[in-house]
């Protein structure tokens, strides 16, 4: 069997794992604060907090934003649905559009054109996704959201690792704060990074960093100088409606392992996006993404991060039980959002995005992992091609 993704645990990684069991804590203990820093070095930010999941990311993100019955807040369609439905937790109003065809990431231009056609104070804020791991140009959409006095959350769930390149001609990578108030990242298996179940935010606010550290701990602190009152060395206070979204020792430990090799992993997902390419090029029925003009830098240089390897074909269904007929579990990502049936009951329907419904009835995600072996690939290119031919 060849999935669409693959874990990679290590010897190392168990060892890490192992030596946390046998230490003091299981949970809240040093190595949370050890992966917290070490992932903020690696992707440039101020700060960071670790959380139980990416959906607990996102919601904390929302909470500390203010996101409430008032709040519209505007995402893509093609994403999974925890980057829409944080702000439902909140209950606030998700405003979908529509993504650009040539890489399925949200597209800018409709976004201005719904900001313009509302009053400034209609929406609240952005949820771009960096889509497979190709990067949104945050800079362009910072300047947008500036305009309308707009916070962005940068969903980067698919790309640690990633980056563009700005106007400055500065690689600027994906959570390093420098344009997203929030990002969010993801440590579920198939991601970059695993820790089984795990998430990330980053940030170079300390009000919102402070803050975020409350609500994924019952919105309690046991800071003495945002106290109220102080009865001794055991007191706490819960001061807001907070979460338990913490995430334990040991799973840290195996995070903080991962991350250790994660340029490598890095490195390898880009080798098999450009064996890949080379293989589909011309292809007569393969449609394949492009990569964000600003994300590119030499010809064996990308700032995609390539979570996902996408393609596009006519029989999606056809190829994808091809391939499942050969041993190849390849996947979709994703079906829209707003075709969900809570969304649909919201008052979406069918044709409201048509950008997106024709992504979605072509797209299938190939086998992309970095212990995918040369032999694996092949095979798979083979049978994609042989479907198709």
């Amino acid at each position: 069997m060849i999935p669409y993704g693959r874990q990679n645990i290590t010897d190392a990684d168990i060892a890490a794992v192992v030596e946390t069991l046998a230490s003091d804590f299981l949970t809240q203990g040093p190595r949370v604060a050890e992966f917290e820093q070490a992932f903020a070095d690696y992707v440039g930010a101020r700060y960071a907090v670790a959380c139980a999941n990416g959906t607990a990311a996102l919601h904390l993100c929302t909470l500390a934003l203010g996101v409430n019955e008032e709040s519209r807040v505007i995402t893509t369609p093609i994403t999974f649905v925890a980057s829409a439905n944080c702000v439902r937790y909140c209950g606030g109003e998700v405003a979908f559009s529509d993504i650009d065809p040539e890489t399925a990431l949200l597209d800018i231009d409709k976004v201005r054109q719904m900001l313009e056609s509302k009053p400034r104070g209609y929406y609240s804020g952005l949820i771009p996704v960096d889509f497979a791991g190709n990067p949104v140009n945050l800079e362009a959409f910072r300047k947008l959201a500036d305009e309308h006095g707009l916070w962005i959350i940068e969903d980067a769930c698919h790309a640690p690792g990633g980056y563009f390149i700005d106007s400055q001609g500065e690689k600027q990578h994906c959570g390093n704060g420098k344009y997203a108030d929030l990002s969010i990242f993801s440590f579920h298996p198939v991601k970059h990074i695993a820790t089984g179940e795990g998430g990330m935010v980053t940030t170079n606010d300390e009000r919102l960093y402070k803050e975020l550290l409350r609500l994924r701990t019952h919105g309690i602190t046991r800071d003495p100088q945002e106290m109220e009152e102080n009865h001794g060395g055991w007191y706490m206070e819960m001061q807001e409606l907070g979460y338990n979204y913490r995430i334990p020792d040991m799973l840290c430990a195996l995070g903080i392992s991962q991350l250790n090799r994660a340029e490598a992993g890095l490195a390898r997902r880009r080798g098999i996006a450009r064996v890949y390419d080379k293989a589909f090029d011309g292809i007569e029925g393969i449609g394949l993404l492009k990569t964000t003009p600003a994300a590119l830098g030499t010809d064996e240089e990308t700032g995609h991060a390539y979570h996902l390897y996408v393609i596009q074909v006519a029989d999606r269904r056809g190829l994808y039980d091809y391939l499942r007929e050969h041993g190849i579990f390849a996947q979709v990502h994703y079906i829209p959002a707003h075709l969900m049936p809570y969304y649909r009951d919201l008052g979406y329907k069918k044709g409201d995005f048509p950008e997106a419904e024709d992504y979605y009835a072509g797209c299938l995600s190939l086998p992309m992992y970095p212990t995918l072996t040369q032999e694996e690939q092949e095979y798979v290119i083979e049978k994609v091609k042989e479907f198709v031919g």
